[in-house]
């Protein structure tokens, strides 16, 4: 495993990828630890954050181009902020299965299905762990 060729790449994808691993780390903290408490709402929203700017930074990307400049991934960097508000909303409302429901298919889909696509041989993350 080395880094070298996410060093190595545009700014706009070492930020797309740094959030990520982020974005994953601190899910997983979230998805560990206790609800509802002070340090839960605070770490939510960075992880809120994260993920969008893992978003936003996805539109400045195009390695994969299949409509214009955009791919099926692009997809999910639409879909994730909605249902971020989706979450909020439901949070706010003490809806907690519907926000639990939502957040966790967040996670599944825009960070660990989306993560796995990343791991793909020809793709920058494939490099980074397994090597050229």
């Amino acid at each position: 495993m080395s880094l070298a060729p996410l060093f190595a790449a545009a700014p706009e994808i070492q930020v797309h990828a740094f959030a990520a691993l982020a974005a994953f780390v601190l899910g997983a903290v979230q998805l560990a630890a206790p609800k509802g408490t002070l340090p839960h709402r605070a770490l939510g929203w960075v992880w809120v954050v994260l993920m969008l700017v893992i978003s936003a930074s996805s539109f400045l990307i195009h390695g994969i181009k299949l409509w214009g400049p955009w791919s099926p991934i692009h997809l999910i960097s639409v879909f994730t902020p909605v249902m971020l508000v989706v979450a909020i909303v439901a949070a706010r409302a003490r809806r907690v299965r519907a926000h639990r429901i939502t957040m966790i298919s967040i996670y599944a889909g825009a960070l660990i299905l989306a993560g796995v696509f990343t791991l793909l041989p020809g793709r920058l993350m494939h490099q980074v762990v397994f090597g050229s």
